[in-house]
């Protein structure tokens, strides 16, 4: 496994982390021993980020998480647990609430990393409010680092501004090969804030590890079964992405996954996927993602390859 600093903090994590919305009806593991077998994986193959959410599972991934880290005898000071909470839950009061109830279920005395989920679409509540919540945790101890996930640039700076002592250390995004908006202007935002890049979706919810018939796509029974990354009208694209992706993993001895993945180590280095897995095999083979680099040529072939794909959101015809 290879490691890098977190933003500015100087703590040590591995390249690769641990995505855990799995852990939930969303995505199907919800039995506890395969999500410990899942963790235990994630910890051998020398991964010690991971990354859930209060939301996720209606509270299952965490609850998993904490017990699987305890259970499996890892340290609080080796690891990095971030969590999420969502944007209805940022007013003041509910801050210090979420975080009482994420500090229950992952068995912590601190959280290592806290996110704003996304902004509070909804209710409205201003920016410095639940910044200066986010500080405030800080300067009391219950959590060590802040960030935000899905927030545009003009929000990160505006929660920015709202903080006084400390700064925001981790931006999360959705990035894969496939979904590349990031780069247009986030990545570059924060690799000039020193912020790590925490790149959820990675694999494209599985497309660019693993491919699927056609015909099979109206079989899913998970998350993917409403996602426009496997609507017959974009899935096509995917599917010869994903050939370019397996034929490269073929010459070099690599598996899809793998090759997807190290694309994006090599695009910056504070980018870290967080893929999810459902077994311990996934975990193992993510991790091996690192150790080792795609050619220029390999990885230019795969940029002008997933620059040709053209994915549309709109996927209703009537």
């Amino acid at each position: 496994m290879e490691y890098t600093s977190l933003g500015g903090t100087g703590i040590r994590v591995s390249r690769i982390g641990l995505g855990t919305w799995q852990f939930s009806d969303d995505w199907g593991v919800t039995s506890y021993d395969r999500a410990k077998a899942i963790v235990g994986a994630a910890l051998e193959a020398g991964i010690n980020l991971f990354d859930t959410a209060l939301r996720y599972g209606g509270g299952l991934s965490e609850r998993f998480l904490g017990r699987a880290l305890k259970e499996l005898g890892a340290r609080e000071d080796d690891i990095v647990v971030v969590t999420k909470i969502p944007g209805e839950m940022l007013s003041y009061d509910d801050v210090f609430k979420a975080v009482d109830v994420s500090l229950r279920r992952l068995g912590l005395t601190s959280i290592p990393v806290l996110l704003a989920h996304w902004p509070p679409l909804w209710r409205h509540i201003p920016t410095c409010e639940y910044a200066r919540a986010f500080e405030r945790l800080v300067t009391l101890g219950k959590v060590e680092y802040i960030g935000l996930s899905d927030h545009p640039i003009e929000l990160v700076e505006a929660f920015r501004n709202c903080l006084s002592r400390i700064e925001v250390d981790v931006l999360q995004y959705k990035l894969n090969l496939a979904e590349r908006e990031a780069e247009r202007e986030l990545l570059p935002y924060a690799e000039g804030l020193g912020a790590t890049f925490l790149a959820w979706s990675p694999l494209a919810k599985g497309a660019l590890a693993k491919t699927i018939p056609p015909e099979k796509l109206g079989e899913l029974r998970d998350y993917r079964r409403v996602d426009p990354l496997h609507h017959p009208v974009n899935y096509p694209q995917l599917q010869k992405l994903y050939e370019e992706v397996a034929r490269i993993a073929e010459r070099r001895g690599k598996t899809p996954a793998q090759v997807a993945l190290n694309w994006l180590l090599q695009l910056s280095d504070i980018v870290i996927p967080i893929p999810g897995a459902t077994s311990p095999e996934q975990v193992r083979e993510n991790a091996d993602a690192t150790g080792w680099r795609l050619t220029w040529e390999e990885w230019r072939l795969l940029d002008e390859a997933s620059r040709r794909v053209k994915l549309t959101y709109v996927t209703q015809s009537e």
